[in-house]
């Protein structure tokens, strides 16, 4: 972009490896990676968070039509320490796959078609509709993309895990929606199996522009969103999201504990969205993990306190580190309250981590939205309390 971004009254933002004129104002938060143009880091006044380089990332794969007329997938190569947009200098560098080497998955295909397919070495398209997931769709091969266009929705039943990742190289997932069944699943997306060791540095997997839904649309359920075991994984843009609003939502109807559970070392996360769980919202136990911008809203509705108790804490943290890791750090990191059936509710903190020199986050934040509720802290005992109607966020600027 060569103008201007104005955000205006967008609370928390994330742009990455991208080009823009500068920025005209920040509100909570706003927060650039590779961003050519960018406001240097000025948390919190103004609330400008920026790191210079992106440390791995990727464009997200594709579909086009070349200049014969043929439809392929352009799948883009892994950038590290990015700065800008990926084909200023030229084509973005990367690899054409043709579509005839894609299964292209349509509503009504059974789980068991899309595994086959699979097992004979093809990728997955899938296109815009309701899937609804009988089985789980078991991604085993290295370098398989599985690409959804329209925001594909797979709806598990009785229970299932809807879809898996095996400890290879380079799967890449893209622009999905994972809607939970009526039937309590376990994990929603699983990448890696658990206990999974091998290193993916050169070539990882992705999960980009993929969302969790449990309600809202209709009464779901499932503990955990996502669960990712295998080392050097990217998470590039995923929303997870316990229904607050819409169809099928309350404290134990849509029931859900954790939006994304990282037991992998090495892993990145970009851009993260969770929202509304009942538990830990995002728990990370793996080393050397990296979150560029992190985004919460604790749940809204916990009938009281006694209700949503973490031992003799009231409330889970929004993002906890894991007191074994020893290496993380995160920027620019902010969550919300909104306890609107029991406005009276202090959750202890948003962020809870071990302290020790290892662990480092830059630019956090606590708001309660409208004095509903309120933060006591916003990492372990550290910060002042979120409350009052002024919506006004409380930051710290570095821990430890």
């Amino acid at each position: 972009m060569t103008g201007v971004v104005q955000p205006y009254s967008q609370q928390q933002w994330y742009t990455r490896d991208s080009n823009v004129g500068g920025y005209l104002n920040a509100v909570w938060n706003v927060t650039n990676s590779g961003v050519v143009g960018a406001p240097a880091t000025s948390f919190p006044n103004p609330p400008y968070t920026t790191l210079a380089q992106t440390p791995v990332s990727r464009d997200v794969p594709y579909l086009y039509l070349d200049g014969s007329g043929a439809y392929q997938v352009f799948v883009p190569s892994t950038r590290t320490n990015a700065s800008g947009a990926s084909w200023l200098g030229g084509a973005t560098p990367g690899t054409s796959i043709p579509l005839s080497q894609f299964y292209v998955a349509k509503p009504g295909d059974s789980a068991a078609t899309i595994n086959a397919a699979l097992a004979q070495g093809l990728n997955l398209l899938f296109t815009p509709g309701v899937y609804a997931v009988d089985q789980t769709v078991a991604v085993n091969r290295a370098g398989t993309v599985v690409l959804g266009i329209g925001y594909p929705t797979l709806v598990p039943q009785n229970g299932v895990v809807p879809m898996t990742v095996a400890d290879v190289d380079g799967v890449r997932l893209a622009g999905l929606l994972f809607d939970a069944g009526a039937v309590n699943s376990p994990v929603l997306l699983q990448v890696g199996p658990a206990g999974s060791t091998a290193g993916h540095a050169t070539n990882p997997t992705s999960i980009q522009d993929v969302f969790f839904r449990i309600g809202g649309a209709h009464a779901g359920k499932a503990t955990t969103s996502m669960v990712v075991n295998q080392d050097d994984a990217l998470i590039d843009h995923i929303w997870a999201w316990r229904g607050d609003h819409g169809t099928g939502v309350g404290w134990t109807v849509n029931t859900a504990d954790t939006g994304l559970i990282v037991n992998g070392d090495n892993v990145t996360a970009l851009g993260l969205f969770v929202e509304h769980y009942q538990k830990y919202e995002v728990i990370w136990n793996g080393n050397n993990g990296r979150t560029i911008f992190f985004q919460n809203e604790l749940p809204y509705d916990p009938p009281n306190a006694a209700s949503w108790m973490n031992g003799s804490r009231v409330g889970y943290a929004a993002f906890k580190v894991a007191d074994t890791v020893t290496t993380f750090e995160g920027w620019g990191m902010g969550s919300y309250c909104y306890f609107n059936v029991d406005p009276t509710i202090a959750a202890y903190h948003s962020f809870e981590a071990p302290t020790r020199s290892g662990v480092r986050f830059h630019d956090l934040l606590t708001v309660s939205l409208g004095g509903n509720g309120s933060i006591t802290h916003v990492i372990n005992d550290t910060g002042g309390t979120a409350q009052g109607t002024n919506t006004v966020p409380v930051n710290v600027v570095s821990y430890p």
